[in-house]
């Protein structure tokens, strides 16, 4: 299948064979089962970008054509077809939230009227609140809160770039954005409105000494939107950044732990 789909990649006449159309029709299946991701950790926490998978997404839409799609009273026009089944899957989907095919949501993940894209995999007991939107390929943790009006970026191309990573337990505040592959890590907690892109400064503000990471939020970290002085030629002028300014405990009890933080900060 991967070497079908790479091929077919490269000679976009293959396009009209069978055996190809099936090799990008499977890998967009398992995609929507979970049996395959965009991206996935790797042993030592590092995340690996599976370049042919994000080519079977790319692929899928020129073997789709436009049709109209259905639900209930709500009419749709569009080429990729709405994800169904999810009582089968042990899924709570409100209306009027929509999935597209080929996003995976596992058993107890929760969509209030929101939106998840194709190539997006979000993980059990995550809860997709009011208008929060799961961009194409955005890697979703497990128990992972994503707040009212969250923005989670979706990436197709370049087929190399690695999407948005929101790892196990993570508290996203309400009108968080973020974008350009950035990774926010496991059970942090970031306050409402913080914007993290690939080249945002998130700096730790704890101890004696500013520490800076880009575009990586560390595991536990307690986050608010911030600002720092930069110099440019026409004078110096604020420039939005995010600010650690705790750590969330480490506990078994994870609401628990997530109420303390959310008092403290």
């Amino acid at each position: 299948m991967k070497e079908k789909i790479e091929q077919a990649w490269e000679h976009r006449e293959l396009l009209n064979e069978t055996e190809y159309r099936q090799a990008i029709e499977e890998a967009i299946a398992m995609l929507d089962q979970g049996k395959l991701r965009v991206a996935q950790p790797s042993d030592d926490g590092s995340w690996a970008v599976n370049e042919w998978v994000k080519k079977a997404v790319l692929l899928y839409f020129p073997l789709c054509g436009m049709q109209t799609l259905e639900a209930g009273p709500f009419e749709y026009h569009d080429k990729i077809p709405l994800k169904r089944n999810y009582a089968q899957s042990g899924i709570r989907v409100v209306p009027p939230a929509v999935a597209r095919y080929g996003a995976y949501l596992a058993p107890h993940v929760v969509l209030m009227p929101s939106y998840v894209n194709i190539g997006a995999h979000v993980d059990s007991g995550t809860m997709v609140d009011t208008w929060a939107t799961v961009g194409s390929c955005a890697q979703i943790g497990a128990n992972v809160h994503l707040s009212g009006g969250v923005g989670i970026g979706g990436v197709l191309e370049p087929v190399q770039a690695a999407p948005v990573i929101i790892e196990d337990n993570a508290f996203i505040g309400s009108r968080c954005i973020i974008v350009e592959g950035a990774h926010v890590g496991r059970e942090a907690v970031l306050a409402s409105g913080v914007v993290i892109t690939a080249s945002s400064h998130i700096i730790d503000v704890t101890g004696p000494e500013p520490v800076t990471h880009i575009g990586h939020v560390p595991p536990r970290s307690v986050v608010i939107p911030g600002s720092y002085t930069k110099h440019f030629p026409a004078g110096d002028y604020n420039v939005s950044c995010a600010l650690i300014i705790g750590q969330r405990k480490e506990s078994t009890d994870k609401k628990t732990s997530l109420n303390e933080a959310l008092r403290l900060f």
